[in-house]
């Protein structure tokens, strides 16, 4: 018989209780319920995280007699000792897991926090750069937007959190103002529009950021002669197509003469364009043709069509202004009427200086549904046109109307305008000639001119024979024909008649019309000639405003005990009337404008803003105000640019 270990022997006999008290620790007691030694329940200095009391191992409990040790029970003794091993392991590696987790909650639980940028949301980020806009480009005018651009890109440099919300607003508006520096030209080697070439490179290699372009200012680069060049137009036709999302092209207005240019195209394919204006110029085949035929057909076929089906792509444009620049320009009748049937969303739409075969009486009558019309010298709108107009179904919604310089008649078609445009809250209306009340329409009850929803009025009567029209408007004011009515400009009101009936004002003049040699001189030759000008508006104003102010407008009598006089207080006159809601304005939409109303070439044109030095004229901005920073000259300058402002499209309104 071969010899077997002594160990192996001694494992054979081996009950598996016996096998336990081998391995038995001090401070340790049998359990026969799991089978094996627990600790002693004594105070521990720290509670641990296994119960073994209610701990269940799915052992079967095994009587506590003592079996002899014997070959024969080598069998049952191998699935005993199988139980308890698979119940010690599980018991272990269950306190060993729930051991690791307690460790692991700990670990975190002592973990720092993450920043603080990583848990704001999106939108305070937003609302912080909406911020930083305003210092920039809001009424201080310390800023350019050179400098805001700078600053958003400093910003980006951050973190990715700030990244993501400032490559939306980076690329969301892009106004490239002034000329390009020497510095930049000399770098790129090249002659012109050197911030444009480098903007369409960057959005031509990452798409993703020509998906954020929503408006687009161009830099004026436009020569002395007055006229862009063919690479001048192409550069900004090439950065348009590459923004597919293109809403608004800001400072960069062509004529069109009827002729194809690239700019032209790459603007008709935007579909998501929201704004456009037309500035028609004479073309030299219609021109030749128009000596030998009369209108209608002076424009080709292919003239035509090319002009329609470039609004074939814009179902989302909302504003269309359509100016006429030649008193040769032509764009037909059919033609606006065919542009009006391609444009779904249009609600704001503007037309000035054309002829009257081509915008008549009949054109207005095709006026989709709007919200805003502005109708700007067009010899072919009448009385009879307008008073069709107000009555249909197209000119219920609208919300403003501007007439300039249509030449109307009639003080009753205005009357009508006011009574049918129930929605109407801002009216316009300038012309030289002023209106008068028919001779058959009488008597006259007051108010002739009322409307409950107008909340803004201009009021321009240019001829001196506007006393009548201004006289039945001060009228209708006092008589609450406008009880919505918050703001009233009449810079022809040469006896006061309608600043009496608005709010009181201490001062109306601006500090800069004291040193303006025009209106200065114009007073003081006919201080009753009316206006011309809003500068003499304001002067003519202010001094009737002084003028009350000698007055005594009621005395205060106060008595003593005795019933004898005591003392008397006067009181100066004011021009107005106390509890009156209406303002008295005579400013202009586009501010150091000499005109009250803003005008297609304000828009062309923007708002150039700076500090007036005498030596050198409007001075731009050089990043100076931030000359502070410690980073030096280099960090801070750029080159000297305008603050530019844009003239909306929706200011013609």
């Amino acid at each position: 018989m071969a010899m077997m270990d002594p160990y192996r022997m001694r494992r054979a006999t081996l009950n598996p209780e016996d096998a336990l008290l081998v391995n038995r620790h001090a401070g340790q007691v049998y359990d026969p319920k799991i089978m094996a030694y627990r600790p002693q329940k004594t105070p521990l200095p720290f509670t641990s995280s296994v119960s073994w009391d209610s701990a269940d191992f799915y052992a079967a409990p095994r009587p506590e007699t003592r079996r002899s040790p014997s070959v024969s029970s080598h069998g049952s003794f191998s699935s005993s000792f199988s139980q308890f091993s698979n119940a010690h392991t599980n018991a272990t590696s269950l306190g060993s897991n729930r051991s690791s987790f307690t460790v692991q909650q700990r670990s975190r639980s002592t973990a720092p926090p993450p920043p603080v940028f990583k848990r704001i949301p999106l939108e305070i980020y937003e609302c912080i750069l909406q911020q930083l806009r305003i210092v920039h480009e809001g009424s201080y005018l310390q800023s350019c937007a050179t400098c805001y651009m700078r600053d958003l890109y400093n910003l980006a440099l951050v973190s990715r959190a700030w990244d993501r919300a400032v490559r939306a607003q980076l690329y969301d508006c892009i106004h490239i103002v002034g000329h390009d520096s020497p510095a930049h030209i000399k770098k790129f080697k090249m002659k012109s529009g050197v911030r444009l070439k480098l903007l369409r490179r960057t959005i031509r290699e990452r798409r993703v950021l020509a998906q954020y372009v929503r408006e687009l200012k161009v830099p004026n680069l436009q020569p002395e002669s007055g006229t862009f060049s063919k690479e001048t137009i192409d550069i900004v036709a090439s950065v348009v197509m590459a923004c597919p999302n293109l809403e608004k092209l800001l400072g960069f207005h062509l004529i069109y003469h009827h002729t194809f240019d690239r700019l032209t195209h790459a603007l008709s394919t935007r579909k998501k364009l929201k704004e456009h204006l037309w500035i028609i110029g004479e073309n030299d085949a219609i021109t030749e043709r128009s000596q030998i035929q009369l209108p209608p057909g002076l424009m080709d076929t292919q003239q035509a069509a090319s002009f329609i089906q470039y609004h074939d792509s814009w179902t989302s444009l909302t504003t269309l202004v359509l100016h006429c620049s030649h008193s040769s320009a032509i764009l037909e009748h059919d033609i606006f009427i065919s542009i009006f049937e391609r444009l779904p969303a249009l609600a704001h739409l503007a037309i000035s200086s054309f002829d009257i075969d081509d915008f008549n009486d009949d054109t207005l009558s095709h006026l989709p549904p709007l919200l805003s019309l502005r109708l700007e010298y067009l010899p072919g709108i009448t009385d009879t046109g307008l008073s069709r107009f107000a009555s249909s179904t197209s000119a219920v919604s609208l919300e403003r109307l501007s007439l300039i310089d249509l030449s109307l008649t009639s003080l009753v078609l205005v009357s009508k305008l006011l009574a049918n445009l129930t929605h109407l809250t801002r009216f316009t209306m300038s012309q030289e000639l002023s209106p008068t009340i028919p001779p058959d329409f009488f008597p006259v009850f007051q108010p002739l001119l009322a409307s409950h929803s107008l909340q803004y009025l201009h009021w321009d009567m240019r001829s001196p024979l506007a006393i009548t029209a201004t006289d039945h408007l001060a009228a209708s004011v006092r008589h609450a024909g406008f009880p919505a009515l918050r703001t009233l400009r009449a810079p022809t009101d040469p006896h006061g008649t309608i600043q009496a009936l608005c709010k009181p004002r201490v001062q109306i003049a601006l500090p800069s019309d004291r040193y303006n040699a025009a209106a200065a001189s114009l007073r003081a030759s006919n201080p009753a000639m009316y206006a011309r000008t809003l500068h003499a508006a304001r002067q003519s104003a202010q001094q009737r405003i002084e003028d009350a102010r000698t007055t005594v407008a009621f005395k205060v009598v106060v008595d003593d005990e005795a019933g004898d006089v005591s003392q008397i207080y006067d009181f100066p006159g004011f021009m107005g009337t106390v509890g009156s809601r209406v303002e008295y304005l005579l400013r202009p939409d586009v501010a150091g404008s000499e005109e009250a109303v803003t005008a297609c070439a304000d828009v062309v044109r923007g708002e150039g803003v700076g500090r007036v030095d005498g030596e050198r004229g409007l001075e731009g901005c050089t990043g100076m105000w931030n000359a502070s920073h410690p980073a030096g000259k280099k960090w801070w300058w750029h080159g000297e640019r305008v603050r530019w402002r844009g003239v909306e499209l929706g200011r013609l309104f």
